[in-house]
This record gives C-alpha cells, sequence and structure tokens, in this order.
C-alpha cells in the first residue's frame, strides 16, 4: 500500500503526453500509472517529526509540530498523528487507517482533549478542513485509484523531470472533488503537482512536491506545499527525523493510543 503523506502525506499523492520515444516500449492507461503511483514500493513501517505551516493571505504563519507514526499491516495502512505544540492543540491526535479494498471508506478519528473524547469523521465530515489546514480529512486518507476514471492528457517536463499528466474524475458524483489533475514522474511514480477541482468545476487547490529524498530505496515524500486559491492560503507540511522500520508496536493505532498520547 502507499502512504498519504509519502505522495502528499501526506497524503503524499500523484501521466501523459503521448509522444514517440517515450511510449515505444509500451502504452500505459491512465489506469495502470495511478496503480503504480498507489502500488510504488514503501516502507512497512515509518516514523517521523511533521511540521506543519498554515500561512494567511496577509503572510502570517501559524506552525504545528506533530509526531506521525505509520505501519502497514498488509490489508490496511494505519495512521495516527500526535499534536505536540502549540499549546492550544497539544495533546490533539488523528489516526487513520486505509484498506486495500476500493469499496471501504477511510476509517478515521479524532481525539479533541478540552472533550476528553475519540470523534469518528462520518463520510458526511471529510470535505472539512483539518486543523485549519488546506487539506481535508479525506485528503490525509488514500484513495484507491479504482475509485476514479482516468485519462491520460500529455506528458510534460517538471524540473527536468518527464511527468505524464493524468485527469482523474469520480466515479461517486457525490465525491469532493469533480476531478483532479495529476503529474507524475516516469519510472519513479510519485506525484510532483496535482490540481483540485471542485465540486462545480472550478480550480480549487494545488498540491505541490517541493522535496523527496530516496531513503534506504524508497522514494519518500519529505516536503509538499497546499495552496488554496480561493482562500489564498497556504499548509506547507514538512517531515523530518524520519526513521524507517524500527518495529512500531500495533498497539500504537488505538483510541486509547489517542487519549493517551505520547
Amino acid at each position: 500500500m502507499k502512504m498519504k503523506l509519502r505522495n502528499f502525506i501526506i497524503l503524499i499523492i500523484a501521466v501523459t503526453f503521448v509522444s514517440g520515444g517515450l511510449f515505444a516500449q509500451k502504452k500505459l492507461t491512465g489506469l495502470e500509472i495511478m496503480k503504480k503511483v498507489y502500488n510504488r514500493p514503501s516502507p512497512k513501517e515509518m516514523e517521523a517529526k511533521l511540521t506543519m505551516t498554515l500561512i494567511s493571505s496577509s503572510g502570517s504563519k501559524r506552525v504545528r509540530t506533530i509526531k506521525q507514526f505509520i505501519k502497514d499491516f498488509g490489508k490496511v495502512e494505519k495512521k495516527i498523528m500526535f499534536f505536540l505544540a502549540p499549546a492550544d492543540v497539544r495533546n490533539t491526535s488523528f489516526m487513520n487507517w486505509s484498506y486495500d479494498d476500493p469499496n471501504k471508506d477511510d476509517d478515521q478519528w479524532i481525539y479533541l482533549p478540552a472533550l476528553k473524547k475519540v470523534k469518528r469523521i462520518s463520510s458526511d465530515s471529510k470535505g472539512d478542513y483539518f486543523m485549519g489546514s488546506d487539506f481535508t480529512y479525506d485528503d490525509l486518507g488514500d484513495r484507491n485509484p479504482e475509485e476514479d476514471n482516468h485519462k491520460i492528457l500529455r506528458m510534460e517536463k517538471v524540473n527536468g523531470l518527464d511527468c505524464y499528466v493524468i485527469e482523474s474524475t469520480p466515479k461517486d458524483e457525490d465525491y469532493m472533488y469533480s476531478k483532479t489533475i495529476t503529474w507524475v514522474v516516469k519510472d519513479r511514480w510519485y506525484g510532483v503537482k496535482k490540481d483540485f477541482y471542485d465540486e462545480d468545476g472550478e480550480y480549487l487547490k494545488t498540491l505541490t512536491l517541493k522535496k523527496a529524498e530516496n531513503i534506504k530505496g524508497y522514494w519518500i515524500i519529505v516536503t509538499v506545499e497546499m495552496f488554496n486559491k480561493q482562500k489564498n492560503h497556504k499548509t506547507i507540511m514538512h517531515l523530518s527525523d524520519i526513521k524507517i522500520d524500527t518495529g512500531i508496536p500495533s498497539r500504537m493505532f488505538t483510541e486509547r493510543m489517542m487519549k493517551r498520547g505520547l
């Protein structure tokens, strides 16, 4: 399975322009390309410090520090975040379980220390923005390629890298985005850019990869920026102190741990 903040974050997130030489061997379909993104090799476990910076239209910044753990259990990938700072969000936690089954929605929970209660995120609330950021709860999940129809638009170079450009439209007409357009690096299979369009078909926001690192043979998405054009607001997510396959216990991904914290 792939990890959200790895693409995105990332959620971590991720094309093509039919151009002679690049397609001499085999022409991939849009679905095949997005499956390569979804199934890109990833570590079984990862923990990291996540810094989330919120930048308003006036340029003012709010910085939030988070500890994040991710573990692949095979049929389900589990992620948990613990907010460490600032004081007004400290001890808040968020957990996401993403399933391989395209017919099964992600399960998500949030713990709010002021209420001393774990709240399950309903399907109706997944379009809400997460902790004042430009990422919805749904963005933090892991969308299966089978949930969308994918069309190859063209191929472009981004930062010197050949990228397939794929338009994805949801099979569910009630989905929060009418379409997305993703730029995916050929042969590396991670997204460098993703445009989101709202339910009315209007351009909403763009997710941009700022930095990726090859760590122990895995391409890890380290820094991403989500710019919301309609709100003129942006969120930058940056991973540091990344540790891979250190033996994260399964008990980490429970409601009890959400309440207990670190």
